[in-house]
């Protein structure tokens, strides 16, 4: 099956998303309750507590590597590898996190809630926050005013917000698909204050005491050595490259799920499988990309089944790529660096909207329709 995406053709020449209405997605009757039939018998919604020990393993010897590594080389600016270690074993953590929240793991619910809740609070995020946000997106991915991840936050994803964005935001949407992964180097500490935010507002939260003293003990525990055994300069440059690390790793693997892909509108009325599998992109790669981005590599699989633990993906892969051919469905894979230059695309198009027209002759042209 030929991989495509849901694309019409622009005056710019390339293929851009286009803002999908009510009428462009037709409802597909039963579709998904058919593909979920054959997913069930195939098995592929079984737990697979052997695969997560085993990653848990993997992680804690890294975490031990990296703890020995930055004893063994105390005063060095070799430390900042360390930090870039610990960006990364704490991304493989947050994969983790994502799963448990899924139910992905273990069998019961509440063990996996309380399972997702420390692993969270352990790379200094709010489960709470975090699972609210992330709960609104699988419900209506990319569609306007309900998606939270399309809502502006310093980067615009939909033109309306592109319009509106003044002062340092607008001279950042300007050019915000070529800013958009430098930004990320401050994901990571947008993710922690985020999170502060959330547990210290006045609002009901659930678990608040939980999480505040999980994170808080986090902090100590991880930033304490840093600052204690390390100069000041370096303590704060090894802080510095771990969180960028963290953050260039976690936007870099969730942002090539559904930036670029089609927006729906607000009032749109679509069937559940052609929501998700329209709205959703693939990256190719095999194994070596399910470890890389946590599982997120078969986004649309994922979205179709949140609950379907990492190893089975793959196998359902193909069991929605042929119900998709069969339906005439656009099933959207592509490499890991394409969907970069797709979403670097995407973002500088709709920042466009942002610009005056008579700065740039492309902009006049093209920037308002």
């Amino acid at each position: 099956m030929t991989s495509t995406t849901f694309i019409k053709k622009s005056g710019l020449g390339p293929l851009r998303p286009t803002r999908a209405s009510k009428d462009d997605f037709p409802p597909i009757a039963k579709a998904y309750t058919r593909v979920s039939e054959v997913v069930r018998e195939s098995g592929l919604l079984r737990r697979a507590p052997w695969f997560y020990a085993l990653v848990g393993i993997a992680i804690i010897v890294a975490l031990g590597g990296a703890i020995t590594g930055f004893v063994l080389l105390g005063d060095s600016w070799l430390q900042l590898l360390v930090a870039g270690a610990f960006g990364i074993i704490f991304t493989q953590i947050a994969f983790l996190a994502h799963e448990a929240a899924h139910r992905q793991i273990l069998t019961l619910g509440p063990a996996n809630d309380r399972l997702a809740r420390f692993l969270a609070g352990s790379i200094g995020m709010s489960y709470s926050w975090w699972d609210s946000k992330h709960t609104r997106h699988h419900a209506n991915p990319n569609r306007v005013g309900k998606d939270p991840d399309i809502d502006v936050d310093t980067i615009s994803f939909i033109e309306e917000d592109a319009v509106q964005a003044r002062g340092l935001r607008r001279a950042i949407t300007r050019r915000q698909g070529w800013l958009f992964f430098p930004l990320l180097t401050l994901e990571g500490l947008n993710l922690h204050l985020h999170s502060f935010r959330h547990l210290l507002s006045r609002e009901p939260v659930k678990g608040r005491w939980v999480e505040l003293g999980i994170i808080l003990t986090r902090f100590a525990v991880f930033y304490t050595p840093v600052f204690i055994f390390l100069p000041l300069g370096m303590a704060f440059a090894f802080t510095g490259v771990q969180l960028a690390v963290f953050g260039v790793y976690m936007g870099a693997s969730f942002a090539p799920n559904h930036k670029g892909m089609p927006v729906i509108a607000h009032d749109a009325k679509l069937d559940f499988f052609t929501k998700q599998v329209r709205t959703s992109r693939n990256i190719r790669g095999g194994w070596w990309a399910t470890w890389l981005m946590g599982g997120l590599n078969y986004q649309v699989e994922h979205h179709l089944f949140p609950s379907m633990a990492r190893p089975h993906l793959a196998r359902a892969r193909e069991i929605v790529m042929e119900h998709c051919e069969t339906l005439e469905v656009p099933y959207t894979e592509t490499s890991l660096w394409r969907s970069y230059a797709i979403v670097i695309d995407y973002l500088n198009r709709v920042g466009l909207a942002a610009r005056d027209p008579f700065d740039c002759p492309v902009s006049a042209q093209y920037g308002r329709r």
